[in-house]
């Protein structure tokens, strides 16, 4: 996609190239033999976090003490260094649930912002999702590595771009996901245009998903788009439309089916703002507020990006804060929104050890100042981050 002389097939082809759970102190601090259980090589540090109140998901504890033990949470707080959080909120970690990484430099930027899971949607060569893995100190992350595209669409034809990225048709689906699983992909990617992957070449990509084991995100910025995700069986379906709200019929199979809406709120936010005609951003919003009103699980994605070409660029770490803001204004809960960036992408990615503030979790954790679940505005005032146990210099 170039910056000027796009048009709206553009966008519905090319948006995914951009993207294209505390009950007190005792239960935080736990046990100190658990957690040296878990670091082996040699005696843990601890940090006590003292006086802060900790987000369980719905509300704000009285101030107590929380304890990092090496890169988990829990530990005794006798003999720790001590960090006075100053009656601050305590979050879990954030999570980015669409992000499309480039380099150290993006890792480093998300984790100065509390973004401590990335959940990378498009990101290669492999070589590349491999050297941003397990960097300690810096957000953890996944990667669905190369999407499934259409032959003869924008992304076959970016520089670069592996040909067995590209899908013919429903026989070349299991060899598309046996590359991707080869390659160390956490989930499987495809990339839902009009006109664009036939629907049983997308049922088929699904279904071998399904056989080796991985979720499916399908890419679908068009009202017509969901739909044919729907009927494919896609697990997540990443973006809302700009051209029309989803129908009661779309919203109920998002119900019905168990589908999960990862809507990208800041990128459509963006995309609404270039003034093509027919696309609003009231659209992208009243659609998550039928599917929130609807039960659908949602979650927070910012869609940050630097691809060249992309008119719209969410910036990492700062970008997930804003997402935030945008749904709650479509309808969330301020501790809705939160859950969103925290335990409910954990629990639907399968990440078990994160996205609370539990004993023998990842001591992934934001400081900030002020009350979130009164003003999500608040989670930009971040005070420290921790990382897997290691303090990072937040943005100032």
């Amino acid at each position: 996609m170039c910056s000027t002389g796009w048009t709206r097939r553009d966008f519905l082809t090319t948006a995914a190239a951009a993207g294209v759970a505390l009950a007190g102190a005792s239960a935080v601090t736990g046990t100190a033999e658990a957690v040296a259980a878990a670091e082996p090589a040699a005696l843990p540090t601890r940090t006590a976090l003292t006086n802060v109140r900790v987000f369980d998901g719905r509300t704000l504890s009285a101030p107590t003490t929380v304890v990092i033990t090496g890169r988990l949470i829990g530990g005794s707080a006798v003999g720790a260094r001590t960090v006075d959080g100053r009656g601050g909120t305590l979050l879990p970690g954030l999570i980015d649930s669409h992000v499309h990484l480039r380099d150290l430099d993006t890792l480093s930027q998300l984790t100065r912002y509390g973004v401590t899971t990335a959940l990378d949607m498009a990101c290669w060569p492999p070589s590349l999702v491999d050297s941003l893995r397990r960097r300690p100190g810096r957000t953890d992350i996944r990667s669905a590595g190369v999407p499934a595209t259409a032959p003869g669409s924008p992304q076959s034809q970016a520089p670069g771009y592996p040909a067995n990225g590209v899908v013919a048709g429903p026989d070349q689906a299991r060899q598309f996901v046996a590359a991707r699983v080869r390659e160390g992909s956490d989930y499987i990617k495809v990339i839902v245009d009009v006109p664009g992957l036939s629907q049983a070449t997308l049922n088929a990509l699904v279904s071998a998903s399904h056989a080796a084991g991985k979720q499916v995100m399908a890419h679908a910025a068009a009202n017509a788009t969901v739909s044919e995700a729907l009927a494919a069986g896609a697990d997540m379906i990443h973006h809302v439309p700009l051209d029309s709200v989803l129908t009661a019929t779309q919203v109920g199979q998002y119900a019905t089916r168990r589908r999960t809406s990862v809507p990208t709120l800041t990128m459509m936010e963006g995309f609404a703002g270039l003034g093509v005609p027919g696309w609003s951003y009231a659209t992208a919003r009243d659609s998550v507020a039928a599917l929130q009103r609807a039960g659908v699980q949602i979650l927070a994605g910012s869609d940050a990006n630097v691809t060249p070409g992309v008119p719209v660029n969410p910036a990492f770490g700062v970008s997930l804060h804003r997402e935030l803001e945008l749904l709650v204004g479509a309808g969330l809960s301020t501790a809705a929104a939160l859950r969103a960036a925290t335990s409910v992408p954990a629990s639907a990615f399968g990440l078990r050890d994160r996205g609370a503030i539990r004993p023998g979790y990842r001591a992934d954790l934001l400081l900030i100042e002020g009350d979130p679940t009164a003003d999500i505005r608040t989670t930009r005032n971040i005070q420290r981050v921790w990382a897997g146990g290691v303090e990072y210099t937040p943005a100032g």
